[in-house]
Parts: structure tokens; sequence; C-alpha cells
């Protein structure tokens, strides 16, 4: 995997816009202006929401993620040598986590995720 790898995931949601609020080199992907996924400047990898603290510890647990420096514990960092299938996966259901804490008015003006 790569920054443009996961950009070009990222992209092919509905609503996902990408901006970078630092300056710097970020790559902050958002919906409805709420981030869900997030690649530093130093580009080793990607940060992604989990539905809470648990399912992260677990992920860090079972080696497939590390803490997110700087985030909730319920984020974690996907190296870019995770899965291609995790990598997506984890993506989603950081995207799907977000749009679902949108306001109804706001997630009924976003396409539908195919």
């Amino acid at each position: 995997m790569s920054r443009e790898t996961v950009n070009a995931i990222c992209a092919e949601l509905p609503g996902a816009e990408l901006s970078d609020p630092r300056g710097g080199g970020h790559d902050a992907w958002k919906v409805g202006d709420k981030m869900f996924a997030c690649i530093g400047t130093v580009g080793d990898g990607v940060s992604v929401k989990t539905p809470d603290i648990e399912t992260a510890q677990m992920l860090i647990d079972a080696g497939i993620a590390t803490k997110a420096p700087y985030f909730h514990r319920s984020w974690i960092r996907l190296s870019w040598d995770t899965d291609a299938e995790e990598m997506r996966h984890r993506l989603t259901v950081s995207y799907d986590l977000v749009r679902a804490s949108l306001t109804k008015k706001l997630q009924a003006t976003l396409s539908p995720r195919s």
C-alpha cells in the first residue's frame, strides 16, 4: 500500500473530500467535514477510526495496527505493509462510522455507498 493507493480508495467513497487542515502535507479525508482517515507528513501509514477503544486495542494486540499518535484511543495507525483487503476494509469501516454520525439531513445529501 501507499499514500496514492489509500487516497484512491478514499476518493471512491461518496462525499469524501481531501484536505490539508494543518498544512505541510497532511492528507485528511473527510465526509461531511468530519475526518475518517489521515496520512501524516511522515507518510508511514494511515490513521483510521474504529467503532470503539476495545476494537482499537484488539487490532493493536493482534498486530494489525498500532496506536495512532495524536488521536483518540479509538483510532489506529495502519502501516503501508497492511494487507490490501484489510486496509480497504478498515478505511470503509472508518468512513461508515463517521458518515453514520452525520445529521440525517447531511446523510441524505450523500450518494449511497456501492
